[in-house]
């Protein structure tokens, strides 16, 4: 192994964070990669979680934020879509990895006599499996550089062992392995001073796990000044020119761009000993700039329930959502303006806080809370034609408003909401019952990326056509255990509730829509997953237009 180590010529980037969680790492190793990219070298990034959750599926949005769902499956941690969206690409399972699925894969080989009778020990087998995940991912990929995120941050306990092995990587291959901190600088409002200290303490944790960084990443509201830098410096043994300014900016869209004026990726080559092959951002600079300049403003109703943690609200539930939503208005040279509307709201309250929207968005979603405020949310769009786009719950909640105010099944629901329900328009999956029967919950629903075809005529059909001209199947992600009930389908369809998507086999329903509405599409699949600010979804583009038009 040693050996395999010190002839790889792979170049590796490790991103910590320091101070605190949340500041931006993942967007940081999504800009580095994207500079990377820029210069002419192929760049896949990884995504290391410390919790002993094998995947992100299991977990509570509000808690965790967004599960992001890759085309082969994996539901990842949401910087996964980052690094798709940054790098214009599609990342694999092999790129995420979790504390739980390493133990699992070597407790696994152990039982299979993998380590031939050997003593497995947490040190060195942990990160020497790590190490073998690492490599796997970058084989997938055959990336010459490798970014590689280990989330939460040099303080926690469960981190320890992901260090270790990059520590020993870098011992073993030194000029090929460079480490990066992303810190936090408070500037405390009493004081006035932007806080450096926090940092100093967070690169000494880092020293104990036997790594020095390459470079610091100043995260904070302000841009770091000389002052800062140089005490940065001298305290934590590093360049000046290597603290790279990050300050708050208004799009992370922006940060490539941010840190290039720094000259970040120049010294990432010149530590690694590379050169730029070339240095073309000029159509990410473009998408940016088009960005600033747009004046016209669409407000989109984002109708949920995973917003509030206590006094506070948090929209990285949806966040694909969101920046679909803004790769889609960047298309249409306009700014989003988002209201976040909580459903139990809609509930208690009726659709008056509805009226002002240019369009609303039913996001994906599981279980019955909030439900009805999301059908009569749908019933508000239908009768009054305000364009609405409905994301997997989404699209099964507007099938169920249909059935019940068009064709009068007044107790439709969804076997989710109401598993006794007479009119069971969303019921399970087959297999699934079986599944939760055994409670088989991680990693057993329709995951990752199928075929959709694509019915001509259609609002559906000419959305995808304006932008990908000879559409007739399109490929999209899903992250679902209901489906549309085919029992009801020539009556819905009869009375114009239109199937505009299916399985090439005709069995499964993937989209609906109302024709005759200006905008009244409903999707079972995921369109926000491969939505990129290069290459914007034409559902969301198309939803746009609508809205700005309306």
């Amino acid at each position: 192994m040693v050996e395999e180590i010190k002839n790889d010529p792979t170049k590796y980037i490790f991103v910590v964070g320091g101070v605190m969680s949340g500041v931006g790492k993942g967007v940081a190793s999504a800009s580095i990669a994207k500079i990377l990219d820029s210069k002419g070298y192929n760049v896949s990034a990884i995504k290391i979680d410390p919790y002993i959750n094998v995947d992100a599926g299991t977990m509570n949005p509000i808690e965790h934020g967004e599960v992001f769902v890759t085309e082969d499956g994996d539901e990842t941690d949401q910087d996964v879509g980052n690094y798709e969206r940054f790098l214009n690409k599609n990342i694999y399972k092999e790129n995420y990895m979790t504390t739980g699925r390493v133990y699992l894969n070597v407790i696994q080989k152990e039982r299979n006599l993998e380590y031939q009778g050997k003593c497995v020990e947490v040190v060195p087998h942990i990160p020497l499996e790590v190490r073998n995940r690492i490599k796997k991912a970058q084989q997938k990929s055959k990336a010459e550089i490798m970014i590689i995120e280990i989330g939460g941050t040099v303080g926690e306990y469960q981190n320890l062992l992901f260090l270790e092995a990059a520590r020993m990587m870098k011992l073993y291959n030194p000029d090929n392995v460079l480490f990066v901190m992303v810190s936090y600088l408070p500037i405390p409002h009493k004081i006035g001073e932007m806080k450096t200290k926090p940092t100093q303490y967070a690169i000494r944790s880092l020293n104990s796990a036997g790594i020095q960084p390459n470079f610091i990443i100043a995260r904070s509201e302000k841009p770091v000044d000389e002052p800062r830098r140089k005490k940065i410096a001298i305290n934590c043994n590093i360049s000046q020119e290597d603290v790279i300014s990050a300050p708050d900016i208004e799009s992370i869209y922006d940060v490539p761009i941010n840190f290039e004026k720094d000259k970040l990726g120049e010294r990432i080559l010149d530590k690694l000993g590379l050169k730029s092959k070339k240095d073309d951002m000029s159509a990410w600079e473009k998408m940016v700039e088009r960005g600033k300049k747009a004046s016209k403003e669409v407000k989109i109703g984002m109708v949920g329930k995973y917003f509030a943690t206590g006094d506070f609200c948090l929209k990285d539930s949806y966040i694909s959502v969101i920046e679909a939503v803004k790769h889609a208005c960047n298309f249409n040279n306009c700014k989003p303006v988002f209201e976040w509307i909580d459903t139990e709201e809609v509930e208690k309250n009726g659709t008056g806080i509805l009226e002002n929207l240019d369009g609303l968005i039913v996001p994906q979603g599981w279980g019955s809370r909030g439900s009805e405020g999301k059908i009569k949310t749908i019933q508000y769009c239908r009768e009054n034609k305000k364009p609405y786009f409905g994301l997997c719950y989404g699209m099964q909640m507007c099938v169920i408003e249909f059935a019940r105010n068009v064709l009068g099944h007044k107790d439709a629901n969804s076997q989710e909401v109401d598993p006794d329900t007479k009119h069971p328009v969303i019921h399970i999956m087959p297999g699934q019952e079986e599944l939760i029967k055994e409670k088989g919950y991680g990693g057993t629903i329709r995951l990752g990326g199928w075929p959709c075809k694509l019915k001509e005529g259609t609002h559906l059909h000419k959305a995808y056509k304006a932008l990908k001209k000879d559409a007739e199947t399109v490929s999209e992600r899903h992250r679902h255990r209901y489906e549309y009930n085919n029992e009801f389908r020539e009556e819905m369809e009869a009375a114009g509730l239109t199937v505009c998507g299916t399985s090439p086999n005709n069995k499964i329903v993937e989209a609906v829509e109302i024709t005759d509405h200006p905008f009244f599409i409903g999707t079972q699949f995921h369109p926000e997953y491969i939505s990129r600010p290069l290459d914007p979804h034409p559902l969301f583009v198309e939803f746009i237009k609508v809205c700005l038009d309306k």
